[in-house]
């Protein structure tokens, strides 16, 4: 590997790497410091920071603690860039090697993306869950590829990046995608197309000419000003920003119906089948019993008709109290969390279906598709349950175009404001859907 492939785009500390070239390398303190104030040149935190004797320069030095999962930087750390050539990309790194067709919202989005990604221009695609916002981006990515650009697509959540990487491997063979988060083997990768979790853009500093932020609404992102720090860090001076979500926060909206910011809002699925629409049912005090009993006869009556369930759970310890339950059904049914081991191997078994049910945590609530599941969200009203993450658990069902519909339950003890809003947020982008002539009534 030469230095320009290791080098190019990242942003390092010494302990990321054993030899340094002797050019085409800039450098400056991970932490500069303003009046005795510190801030971290690598996540921009002005705050969350401790001392520590340094085995580096034996003194007591300042460091980091909000990107210290990144690698520990101090107040005697450098960062290094590298300010010399890129890799020349491969001939063929912009043939798109797909025969899908898009609908017609999915071509307005793709002419609108190609557009803002040609003029390095700003643009959101709002799309409901299951629209196709990935085929949307796939001309656009080509069409930078081809230019000589580099394109990082980057989402707050692993699971939604191993979900991406296969699927663009797929569209882009002769521009295999580094697939960067939390462990990846590709860590030290060079590629023209990356796909990464927004932590991982910590490590870069100008490297791309597009950066497209999937599921720009989600935890953590919509809540770390240090991860969109490192969005805005990790993209080229001159460049495009594209954004994607299905639910978009109340301020976004507002500026999109204002014309305040440039978007594309795509309200039907490609295969122009409504959004299946959310029934509330009254389950009792779910936090008092293992399972509720209503719950427990809709599981045991869809398992019956052969139907596959992705159950939500707003809590780690509710969830595994009720997994046991649960089990006794199918010994096949498995919960899974973010903390969990084996989060990967427990979501390629669902998507292979051989798991008739899966317990989750809000981990699940987006970034993944596993065709002909009914959908039911235990203790609907928990403060966890957002109006976007409703809409977005919603979106797991009817996805594709076998299966396009699907039962959704909210199981409550008591409706709250954000269950009402999703579903009148679903029933909205359905009405739009019909207006537009994008669904089929």
């Amino acid at each position: 590997m030469t230095y320009a492939s290791f080098f190019a785009g990242r942003e390092l500390i010494d302990e990321e790497f054993k030899t340094l070239p002797d050019e085409h390398i800039a450098t400056r303190p991970a932490i500069h410091f303003n009046g005795g104030k510190p801030r971290c040149n690598r996540c921009n935190n002005t705050t969350n920071f401790a001392s520590h004797p340094c085995a580096r320069c034996g003194n007591l030095c300042t460091y980091c603690r909000n990107c210290i999962e990144m690698g520990k930087i101090s107040s005697c750390t450098t960062l290094y860039t590298w300010n010399g050539p890129s890799p020349k990309h491969h001939e063929n790194a912009g043939t798109l090697h797909w025969t899908g067709t898009l609908s017609a919202g999915q071509k307005v989005a793709s002419r609108n993306v190609e557009r803002a990604i040609c003029y390095s221009r700003e643009h959101l695609v709002w799309a409901v869950a299951g629209a196709g916002k990935t085929e949307v981006l796939f001309q656009g990515i080509a069409s930078a590829l081809s230019a000589g650009k580099r394109v990082c697509i980057a989402a707050p959540r692993s699971d939604v990046v191993r979900e991406l990487a296969p699927r663009l491997a797929a569209v882009f063979p002769d521009t295999p995608p580094a697939v960067l988060y939390g462990g990846s083997p590709d860590r030290n990768t060079y590629s023209p197309l990356v796909i990464s979790t927004t932590h991982q853009l910590y490590r870069f500093y100008h490297a791309f000419d597009v950066l497209i932020v999937d599921e720009v609404d989600a935890y953590p992102y919509t809540f770390d000003r240090s991860l969109q720090f490192a969005v805005q860090k990790a993209r080229k001076p001159e460049s495009s920003l594209i954004y994607l979500t299905a639910t978009p926060h109340a301020e976004w909206q507002s500026e999109v119906k204002t014309g305040k910011r440039e978007a594309t809002l795509i309200p039907a699925r490609y295969h122009r089948r409504p959004l299946p629409v959310p029934k509330t049912e009254w389950c009792g005090n779910w936090k008092k019993t293992t399972v509720p009993k209503n719950v427990l006869l809709w599981a045991k009556a869809k398992v019956k008709e052969g139907h596959r369930l992705l159950l939500f759970y707003p809590h780690i310890d509710t969830m595994e109290k009720a997994l046991p339950i649960f089990k006794e059904m199918d010994p096949r049914i498995e919960s899974v969390h973010a903390a969990d081991p084996l989060r990967k191997e427990k979501v390629a078994s669902m998507r292979r279906q051989e798991i008739p049910v899966l317990l989750s945590t809000t981990i699940l609530e987006r970034g993944v598709t596993f065709p002909g599941i009914d959908i039911a969200v235990i203790g609907a009203e928990d403060e966890v349950f957002t109006e976007s993450a409703l809409v977005q658990m919603a979106g797991r069902a009817g996805r594709s175009a076998d299966y396009p519909t699907g039962d959704i339950r909210l199981f409550h003890y008591g409706k709250t404001d954000a269950m009402m809003k999703a579903i009148r947020q679903i029933n909205e982008m359905n009405r739009l859907g019909i207006e537009r002539g994008l669904i089929d009534r």
